[in-house]
């Protein structure tokens, strides 16, 4: 438990509120030391396009699906707009759009989720423009006129500008962010600090952009040169087969209908077809189908490492739960770089992570990941593990291992089946050539993080220096 003493005046200060957020944040101590700073500060609202206008709730909408992409707009959540892959996202009705234009983003934005989890923020990279987002998320759109956008991201996601973006919420069970609250938000004018940390926070969207192509460029080269075809989401879930099957000879593996679903048994056997190897052959079986059950022993971060739930892996800075490096020593939790991890829990919904593919880079390498993974950690010059990746991120993969599902409420793959998938193999110039694409995407998704850090910092710095 933490205690504070707040005297009536700061309470005054603070619009009379009794409750402990804007107390407990560390906005006050931030708003004390911008005070103290010498250099110019201007309100938030003074920096967007048209005032306050520039800090966009997007408000409530219908939300209509569709599953052909011709049809609508890949739909950020305010999860969503944390992860580095965006291939997999829902898609919105262009009808749904036309009746709210502000659901649209544009390139070089802040995104700050305003709802539940406040205070998480992404810059909207140049794979963004266009896309629909969550009424979840508050759009900071800069007026480039008088600020650079990737100094307002830099200073607001730094340890001054969370503090005073938290401190605003409202709300007991679920809090909320509205523009009125961070609208008078204080931004300090940090003279030629500014121009550098845009340009790294620029250049970290373009290579997180970069690196999500070259991960869809190498899953449909390595579908070209096998001769495949990748699964069309829209195709496979209006195919009336779904809805009842004849099954004239059934596998002592299984009895459940689902694992013979035809749709994904055609799937399976196009890839079958050409030249293959098993899952299984391919892969360290050891920890491979998960199912690690283990006590979370919570520790100070000196003696800790992070442990990545399924929904932190997918995400570029997962925010997991710190606990005891040496309780968990032998367990397999933490896997090398180029292991791919696959949720080996969850429900059948299409917008679900259970089933989907994420690779592990160095950067991630750090973390420990919890036992709710199929650890794919490539055998030593069996296979590439970019080669591995580019087939398991694929639409035609994750059909196939949702098709091995086993379980009532929350499904598991049953591990046979996983260790009989069909991966296909092509020449190994031909496998080199897709796994350096995914190794270099994996460099750019870790680098683009890093200049991020660098430049929170720069700006951090220069406001404690200020401060001096």
């Amino acid at each position: 438990m933490k205690l504070k003493t707040i005297s009536s005046a700061i309470i005054e200060a603070e619009g009379r509120r009794l409750d402990c957020g804007p107390y407990m944040s560390g906005a006050i101590e931030t708003r004390a030391l911008l005070k103290r700073l010498s250099v110019k500060k201007e309100c938030l609202q003074d920096l967007t396009r048209h005032g306050i206008g520039g800090i966009i709730n997007a408000g409530r909408i219908s939300r209509v699906w569709v599953d052909d992409p011709a049809y609508g707009h890949p739909f950020l959540s305010s999860t969503d707009i944390l992860h580095s892959d965006l291939s997999n996202v829902s898609i919105i009705a262009r009808s749904a759009v036309r009746q709210n234009r502000n659901l649209l983003l544009e390139k070089n934005w802040t995104l700050i989720t305003r709802s539940g989890a406040i205070g998480r923020m992404a810059f909207a990279r140049a794979e963004m423009a266009g896309m629909a987002c969550t009424e979840d998320v508050l759009r900071i759109i800069p007026d480039e006129s008088k600020i650079l956008p990737g100094y307002i991201f830099a200073y607001l996601s730094s340890r001054f500008g969370v503090p005073l973006i938290t401190s605003g919420t409202y709300g007991s069970i679920i809090t909320h962010l509205e523009p009125y609250h961070i609208a008078n938000l204080p931004v300090p004018r940090l003279g030629k600090v500014e121009a550098s940390a845009h340009e790294l926070v620029y250049n970290a969207g373009q290579e997180l952009t970069d690196s999500s192509r070259l991960m869809n460029e190498a899953t449909a080269k390595l579908f070209e040169y096998a001769g495949l075809s990748e699964s069309q989401n829209h195709l496979f879930l209006s195919d009336d087969r779904r809805h009842g099957w004849e099954q004239k000879s059934a596998s002592l593996t299984s009895l459940r209908a689902l694992n013979f679903d035809p749709r994904s048994i055609e799937l399976k056997e196009a890839v079958s077809r050409v030249r293959h190897d098993k899952l299984g052959n391919l892969v360290d079986r050891e920890n491979f189908e998960g199912h690690i059950v283990f006590k979370r022993i919570d520790a100070d971060r000196e003696h800790a490492i992070m442990l990545a739930g399924q929904r932190d892996a997918f995400q570029l800075r997962p925010d997991g739960r710190w606990i005891s490096r040496k309780s968990i020593e032998g367990l397999g939790l933490q896997v090398p770089a180029g292991t791919t991890v696959i949720p080996c829990h969850g429900t059948l919904g299409e917008s679900e992570l259970y089933c989907r593919a994420t690779l592990v880079t160095d950067r991630t390498s750090q973390y420990a990941y919890s036992g709710d993974f199929y650890r794919c950690i490539p055998k030593s010059g069996v296979i590439a593990s970019g080669y591995l990746y580019a087939f398991l991120r694929s639409r035609l993969a994750f059909r196939m291992i949702r098709a091995m599902s086993t379980g009532s409420k929350q499904q598991y793959q049953h591990p046979v089946l996983m260790a009989n998938m069909p991966i296909p193999r092509l020449e190994d110039d031909k496998e080199s050539e897709i796994a350096s694409m995914v190794d270099r995407a994996a460099y750019l998704r870790d680098h683009a993080l890093e200049l991020e850090d660098q430049a929170t910092a720069l700006v951090e710095r220069a406001i404690e220096a200020g401060d001096r």
